[in-house]
């Protein structure tokens, strides 16, 4: 299987249209269709259905097409790679990132290296532990940021300087945001947003036998988008201290939890990665940095 009948897959599944793929992709439209079946006759099953004026993909082309998707990344990745392993002006890096105000660190190794290799590239993908960690083992990340302790079997890790800490953001005017803390008690009854990872691993650490009392609303996987249903009064968002913002203007306010719960955040990589001359540079800039926020 070729990477390049992949492309032309892909191309035919985003346009649903051989003749508008065909001309994105600059071949003639009977070689493409000659590729698709000879693709089709490879793995033994059809991948699209055929309409008068529109193909669709099948259960296996769905299939096929997340499966295609990594796998022409991937070969993006090591083609831009090799050709970027003697430009000692930059090269292209992949992050990974969990959300928190200690990103700050990493924002600052960027900017040290830019100033260095202004040819650098960097691309940089959001999400919880789940899906970042993901994308690292597939080997399409050089670096993950995740706020849970990582298995020291498969990654090398950094620990940032500080934890973050957990608390409610809230609306300023509610009977809540009188209170300097906010114990599980106060939560009982009341709709909770919070990420479906920290519901299952951190929030049941704090609440411990009034957890079962507590009722999420909705989980989130970004704070930003979970604050605009707090702010539409939807419910209370659990999340870290300065991912929201809660200035006067904003309506919100933030209230730690009590008692106080912190979470560790670490900068991981493969065990047995091989990295580019940019992401060599960039783990010795972020490694200085991180030395530094801890006041070494």
């Amino acid at each position: 299987m070729e990477i390049r009948t992949l492309r032309y897959f892909l191309a035919v599944a985003r346009e649903e249209n051989m003749t508008r793929a065909a001309q994105l992709l600059h071949v003639t439209q009977p070689t493409l269709s000659k590729a698709l079946r000879s693709l089709e006759e490879e793995l033994g099953k059809k991948l699209f259905e055929r309409h008068s004026f529109s193909i669709s993909l099948t259960d296996e082309g769905m299939l096929l097409r997340d499966r295609a998707e990594d796998l022409v990344r991937m070969a993006d990745k090591i083609e831009r790679e090799f050709l970027t392993l003697d430009d000692i002006a930059g090269g292209d890096l992949y992050l990974g990132l969990g959300e928190s105000f200690q990103i700050r660190y990493l924002a600052r190794a960027i900017r040290s290296l830019k100033a260095l290799y202004p040819k650098l590239n960097y691309h940089i993908t959001s999400g919880d532990t789940e899906q970042v960690t993901e994308k690292l083992d597939k080997g399409l990340l050089d670096f993950a940021v995740i706020c849970e302790t990582p298995d020291q079997k498969k990654y090398h890790s950094l620990v940032f300087p500080e934890p973050d800490v957990w608390g409610v953001v809230m609306p300023r005017d509610c009977a809540l945001a009188q209170k300097e803390a906010v114990c599980a008690e106060d939560l009982v009854g009341l709709p909770l947003f919070c990420s479906q990872q920290s519901w299952q691993n951190d929030i049941p650490r704090w609440a411990g036998d009034r957890m079962s009392a507590l009722r999420l609303e909705g989980s989130f996987r970004l704070a930003y988008n979970s604050s605009i249903f707090v702010r539409e009064g939807l419910g209370y968002l659990l999340t870290f201290d300065h991912l929201v913002n809660t200035s006067r203007e904003s309506g919100l306010t933030f209230r730690p939890l009590s008692p106080r719960l912190e979470t560790k955040l670490y900068l991981i990589r493969n065990k047995y990665q091989t990295f580019t001359p940019i992401a060599e540079r960039f783990l010795t800039q972020i490694q200085a940095e991180l030395h530094r926020g801890s006041g070494g």
